[in-house]
């Protein structure tokens, strides 16, 4: 045979194990030749088994499996199976990716594992009770962020918030805001970027699907020790909710019941110390906020705001606040 169609016999080889087979399925080696030659493939038994052991020193992780008869398949890939169905997870219940754009990045992923696979991933397509953002300008706005923090310039963009009629209000009375990009920050199912604001000398986060007609400035991105030392982590810890408050430390009365969800909140991280009461004192940073005073209802009297007194007192006040409104 000419060394050409050699060559397009073992690309061939190796795709129809890529899409055909995996760790659980595998083909015979009649089914194999009958596949190839569908696809215009002529090859002998002795070739075959050639053909394989090249792709097993190339790197394939190609497996006979003991089975009756004995079969051929492609035991592992750069994803798992899990790993797969993980991938399909993460995109649908993202709220800032669109139904379509949804739709698209599964089939893609799709294309990651055997025809097999895909069909687990194709009955997990649709899943009930997930909010998509209306709009796919999130992706055109990375792009241009990333652009923005590559040429280390600040950008330029307006904002709009939803008013009671779902009316799209832009901010800042219409003025374009001019910030210093900092970090993209995925949270709760939406892209956010964290901004260092020049006149107020601080961070602040804005919903990047939120962001329009966003453009990289000619003005050079702000440089300072603030920016070099940002911890992106230690800030999507803070902030709760993405909700914007001025940081303080707090100290938190915790009982055992309430401590798996302080330290999901906080990292395993947090200092703590066990009182003879057996309770947990809990010192940590937060972005106070009433994000922040909602969270910490959700336990009742399972967490206790020891200190300091402004934050427990305003904590009070948030909470007559909600009475108020019932009564």
């Amino acid at each position: 045979m000419p060394r050409e169609n050699q060559k397009i016999r073992l690309l061939t080889l190796a795709r129809l194990f890529f899409e055909e087979t995996d760790e659980i399925h595998g083909l015979t080696l009649p089914q194999i030749q009958g596949k190839l030659l569908d696809l215009g493939v002529d090859v002998e038994r002795k070739a075959l088994y050639r053909d394989i052991a090249a792709l097993q020193e190339f790197g394939y992780d190609v497996r006979k499996y003991q089975r009756s008869p004995v079969e051929y398949g492609l035991a592992t890939r750069r994803f798992s199976r899990a790993e797969l169905l993980m991938m399909v997870d993460a995109v649908q219940s993202s709220r800032f990716l669109t139904k379509t754009k949804s739709e698209d990045l599964v089939r893609s992923i799709k294309t990651l594992g055997s025809k097999h696979q895909a069909k687990d991933l194709t009955r997990r397509l649709y899943v009930e009770g997930r909010i998509k953002m209306q709009n796919e300008s999130v992706f055109n706005n990375i792009d241009t962020i990333q652009a923005a923090l590559s040429a280390r310039r600040k950008i330029r963009f307006q904002y709009f918030k939803y008013n009671a009629a779902k009316e799209q209000k832009i901010q800042h009375n219409g003025d374009f805001y001019v910030e210093t990009p900092v970090h993209l920050v995925f949270s709760d199912g939406c892209y956010y970027l964290v901004v260092f604001n020049d006149k107020h000398q601080g961070f602040a986060h804005y919903r990047v699907d939120r962001m329009i007609n966003l453009s990289v400035s000619e003005e050079r991105a702000t440089r300072n020790e603030k920016i070099a030392g940002f911890d992106a982590s230690e800030y999507q810890t803070r902030a709760f909710g993405m909700y914007g408050g001025s940081p303080v430390g707090v100290t938190l009365l915790v009982e055992d019941e309430a401590m798996g969800p302080v330290i999901d909140r906080f990292g395993t991280d947090v200092t703590t110390h066990v009182l003879p009461d057996g309770r947990a004192r809990v010192h940590a940073m937060i972005l106070e906020s009433p994000t922040f005073y909602g969270w910490l209802a959700q336990f009742g009297k399972a967490v206790e705001i020891e200190g300091p007194r402004m934050v427990r007192q305003r904590y009070v006040e948030y909470i007559r606040g909600l009475l108020d409104m019932y009564e």
